[in-house]
C-alpha cells in the first residue's frame, strides 16, 4: 500500500470539512475521489500535501505518518501536488517553472533525462519553452503544472481538477498523457468534477459528499451504480 489515509479530519474554524474518511491507494493504480462542490476532495489532497492543518487521522506514505513532515518534505518523500487552478509562476517562462520545479535535486543528468521526456509527452510546451507561464492557453498552463509535477521525481501524483476549463479536445490529449505517466510508473489520486471522465480514467473510485465517504469499489461497478448516474452521470 503506497498512500493510507485513516479516519482522516479536517476542519475550517468551527465547520469540519472532512468526518473521519478513510480510505487508500496502491501503488500503480489510478484512483479518483468524485463529488460535488464543497463535499471535501480539494482538502483531502491538501491535507495530504500538509498544506492545512489536520484535527485528527493519520495519512501514511510508503508507511511514515506524513503528519511529521512539512509541505516541502512531503515533495521530497516523493509526493508531487498539481493544485487546481493550476497555480504556475506566470511571470516565469516555461522552462523557468520547470527548473524550479527541480530545485531540490542534484542529478543534472537525470533533470536533462526529464525536460526531453516532458518535451516529448507535450510538444506545445516545447514550442514555448521561452513564453512567459501567463501568455499560456488554459490548456498549456495545465500541461505545465503536470510537467512542474513531474521533475519532482514524484511516485505519487495529486492531480486536483485537472479537467476544469479545458475544451473536451484539451482534456482528452491531457487524459491521454496522464495514462502515459501512470504507465510509465507514477501512481495518480485524481479529484476531479467530471464524473464521467474520471471514471473512464480511474481503476477505483471513492464517492465524497459532505466530508464522508458514501460509496467506493471499481469504476466500472460504480459507474453502474443507479445513485451514482443519477447524481454525477446525468442518468
Amino acid at each position: 500500500m503506497l498512500l493510507s489515509v485513516e479516519n482522516l479530519e479536517v476542519s475550517y474554524g468551527h465547520i469540519k470539512a472532512l468526518h473521519g474518511i478513510s480510505f487508500h491507494v496502491d501503488e500503480g493504480e489510478i484512483v479518483a475521489l468524485i463529488g460535488a462542490n464543497g463535499a471535501g476532495k480539494s482538502t483531502t489532497l491538501k491535507a495530504i500535501s500538509r498544506l492545512i492543518p489536520v484535527q485528527a487521522g493519520n495519512i501514511r506514505y510508503e508507511g511514515k505518518n506524513l503528519l511529521d513532515f512539512a509541505p516541502h518534505d512531503v515533495v521530497k518523500l516523493g509526493i508531487a501536488h498539481v493544485p487546481e487552478g493550476r497555480r504556475i509562476f506566470g511571470n516565469l517562462t516555461v522552462m523557468e517553472n520547470l527548473k524550479l520545479a527541480a530545485y531540490n535535486r542534484k542529478d543534472r543528468e537525470g533533470i536533462a533525462q526529464d525536460f526531453e521526456r516532458i518535451f516529448a509527452l507535450f510538444p506545445r510546451l516545447a514550442e514555448r519553452k521561452e513564453q512567459r507561464g501567463d501568455t499560456l492557453s488554459g490548456g498549456e498552463q495545465q500541461m505545465l503544472a503536470v510537467a512542474r509535477a513531474l521533475m519532482t521525481r514524484g511516485r505519487l501524483m495529486l492531480l486536483d481538477e485537472p479537467s476544469m476549463g479545458l475544451a473536451p479536445v484539451l482534456m482528452r490529449d491531457l487524459f491521454r498523457v496522464l495514462r502515459e505517466i501512470n504507465e510509465a510508473g507514477t501512481t495518480i489520486l485524481l479529484v476531479e468534477q467530471n464524473a464521467r471522465m474520471a471514471l473512464k480514467f480511474a481503476q477505483r473510485c471513492y464517492v465524497l459528499e459532505t466530508g464522508n465517504i458514501v460509496l467506493e469499489g471499481p469504476s466500472s461497478e460504480l459507474a453502474q451504480n443507479p445513485a451514482v448516474q443519477a447524481a454525477y452521470l446525468g442518468g
